[in-house]
């Protein structure tokens, strides 16, 4: 027995044992993992009342906290929908950074969506800044809250209220240039030059420069810009495309002439082709591409602003596209040196201006186009006022030319000529009603009372100073038969020259008859104290052909009246050759009325007489012409001699049309 109860306190001792060893093993463990958690423990010690005020910054008794509440509530309400607008509005940022051509409608649609929502957040971010400003005041005021987390809201709202950037971070600049160029794109794609040469005749009016789709989707790119103040910019990229669009048009015209300069303008003759391109150029730029340009301003801008906006726009692509040019193209034409031609082109100049009046009134008339306005009137009246003083000056510097000597070859003066054509081309149907509204208008500036009849005596006095000239002249030859001769040239002149023209009408069928009159009464004289003298020195008187001395005696008459033929023919010849007759059916009658008067007898007389001393050994002497030989010389005599033509470059420095001016119109003896 006894040795069966020891087993069993053994056992009982060893498990004892072990359950002890195991609790120190347990105790040593823990042991360690406390003292390596210290360090940790300390650390959180420290930490503890920062993470205390975050997770529960609100300290306060809950009655405060009730009271807090609704104002907390209020003030987050606006903030949340402020900040839902922000992520719309950074929703539509991949759309707005695309090209608005793929679909520009839509891209135009979200463009305004995004102007509402910054619009939205313009007018409440500030005021749900503000509510939570007051709420941090009110948890501050009321120490509801930590003092570091009202701190580090206070500090928030400062950055926010104080923030200068965007509310959209550039989103809308961004699409706004996008908008901009595709404006610009819009019109460089559709805009072309029209295809013209510069010898184009048919030149009509332009299309229009761009179709109506692209210029409602222009509208509609305007309305947003201008809806965001950037209206300035597409009116600039507008006038910059449609300027160069127009200039490339004109440049085909080849327009270089408008350059010309004053000096260059010195020869008249020069600028007359220039004012007549310049007259259809100008035309048809104001007719036809301005016109065009006005009415596609009209229609792109007029939605986009008042009608001064368009209107302004116009005037800086009429300006910068060449209207100015032309003006000053006929500024430098009235700032030539004057010359009675001058006065036509003055007044082609100031036709096509009259022409284009009510197109330059609509087109120009606004205040934008005050300078093209002002160059235009200042064209206007030095045009009036030039072509009213030449056309004052000339009855004047005819008259100064009456001292002047006459043509020595006795042809038509210049001046005759010239006056003559001047004044029946001022009396014609392109030129009398023109000249006779300048003159109204001249007279109209000085106050004073038009009279119908003023054109017509300006004239009548010229042809007056012209008849009364050329009866000096014919005073002044030494030679009365160059007078004779002088005389049958003008008075033919004025009458085959004015029958049936304006000038002519003017004058009168009885003032032309007597011209015609006078052409034949000179023409005889011319003949007969000439040519006419010559058929008396063929005398028979005492030519009795008998043998003996009888024949001797005749034959030494024969030669003796031969001798003085000869000398008087060749003398007249001689000096006649150098004279010329104007008018070629004139001078053919006669040179026939002379070869009537002279070949005839000098043919009887030498079928006659010529054996007498044909057979004479001296008969190269007194037979010197066959009467053929003397009809082929008369009939090449006063022959037009060819000369340079007539110059119209004016001499004089002083601004008149001078008698240098007019006296070269004079010496020039023959009609061109």
């Amino acid at each position: 027995m006894e040795e069966d109860s020891k087993p069993k306190g053994l056992a009982s001792l060893l498990a004892a044992r072990r359950s002890l060893q195991a609790s120190l093993d347990r105790s040593r463990a823990l042991a360690s993992a406390l003292d390596r958690a210290g360090p940790r423990i300390g650390e959180i010690q420290q930490r503890l009342p920062s993470l205390e005020a975050a997770v529960r910054p609100i300290r306060a008794r809950r009655e405060a906290l009730v009271s807090a509440a609704g104002h907390i509530d209020r003030a987050v309400g606006p903030a949340a929908a402020v900040l839902k607008v922000f992520d719309a509005v950074h929703g539509l940022e991949h759309s707005l950074l695309a090209d608005p051509r793929t679909d520009l409608t839509a891209y135009l649609s979200l463009l305004q969506r995004l102007e509402e929502a910054l619009r939205f957040l313009s007018d409440n971010c500030s005021l749900a800044v503000q509510w939570l400003d007051d709420i941090v005041d009110y948890l501050s005021d009321h120490s509801l809250a930590d003092s570091r987390f009202v701190s580090l809201l206070k500090s928030s709202l400062e950055s926010l209220k104080s923030s200068s950037a965007p509310l959209d971070g550039g989103l809308l600049v961004a699409a706004l240039d996008k908008l901009e160029g595709e404006f610009r794109r819009l019109l460089d794609d559709h805009s072309s030059p029209l295809p013209m040469t510069s010898s184009s005749d048919d030149m009509t009016i332009a299309p229009s420069p761009l179709p109506a789709q692209i210029i409602s989707k222009l509208q509609a790119i305007l309305e947003r810009m201008n809806a965001n103040n950037r209206l300035n910019r597409c009116v600039a990229i507008y006038i910059e495309v449609r300027v160069s669009i127009v200039q490339a048009s004109l440049r085909a015209l080849d327009l270089g002439y408008l350059e010309i300069t004053q000096a260059e303008f010195d020869h008249v003759q020069s600028i007359q082709a220039h004012i007549e391109k310049w007259a259809r150029h100008l035309e048809f730029s104001v007719k036809h591409l301005l016109e065009a340009e006005y009415k596609l301003c009209a229609d792109v801008f007029e939605r986009a602003g008042p009608p001064e906006l368009w209107a302004g726009c116009f005037a800086e692509i009429a300006a910068q596209t060449g209207i100015l040019a032309f003006l000053r193209f006929g500024k430098t034409v009235t700032e030539s040196k004057k010359d009675p031609i001058k006065l036509l082109k003055l007044l082609d100049i100031f036709n096509s201006l009259n022409k284009l009046r009510l197109d330059f009134n609509r087109l120009f008339g606004g205040k934008a186009c005050a300078d093209i306005q002002n160059q235009t009137r200042d064209l206007i009246k030095r045009v009036i006022n030039g072509a009213c003083e030449i056309f004052g000056e000339l009855l004047v510097q005819v008259e100064l030319q009456r001292a002047n000597p006459p043509p020595s070859d006795g042809g038509v003066p210049r001046l005759i000529s010239f006056i003559t054509n001047y004044c029946n081309t001022l009396l014609g149907e392109d030129y009398r009603p023109v000249l006779t509204l300048v003159l109204v208008i001249q007279r109209s500036w000085e106050q004073k009372k038009f009279q119908d009849s003023l054109l017509i005596d300006a004239i009548l006095n010229i042809m007056k100073a012209i008849e009364a000239n050329f009866e000096n002249w014919s005073k002044l030859y030494e030679d009365a038969t160059l007078s004779y001769l002088f005389m049958m040239n003008t008075h033919w002149h004025f009458f085959k020259n004015l029958k049936g023209t304006k000038l002519g009408e003017l004058l009168g069928d009885t003032w032309l008859r007597e011209h015609e009159q006078y052409k034949d009464y000179y023409a005889n004289y011319f003949i007969r104290e000439s040519w006419g003298k010559l058929p008396s020195l063929l005398s028979r008187d005492g030519l009795i052909l008998l043998s003996g001395g009888g024949r001797a005696t005749a034959r030494d008459l024969v030669k003796k009246r031969l001798k003085a033929f000869n000398e008087m023919f060749d003398e007249m010849y001689q000096k006649q050759s150098s004279w010329v007759i104007s008018d070629n059916d004139l001078r053919v009658k006669i040179c026939q009325l002379v070869v009537q008067a002279i070949v005839p007898v000098y043919r009887s007389y030498m079928q006659n007489y010529g054996p007498l001393v044909e057979q004479d050994a001296s008969a190269s002497k007194y037979v010197k012409y066959t009467a053929e030989g003397v009809e082929k010389m008369l009939g090449s005599l006063f022959q037009h001699k060819p000369e340079r033509s007539m110059s119209l470059r004016s001499r004089q420095t002083n601004g008149k049309v001078s008698p240098a001016m007019i006296s070269k119109y004079h010496t020039t003896p023959t009609v061109v």
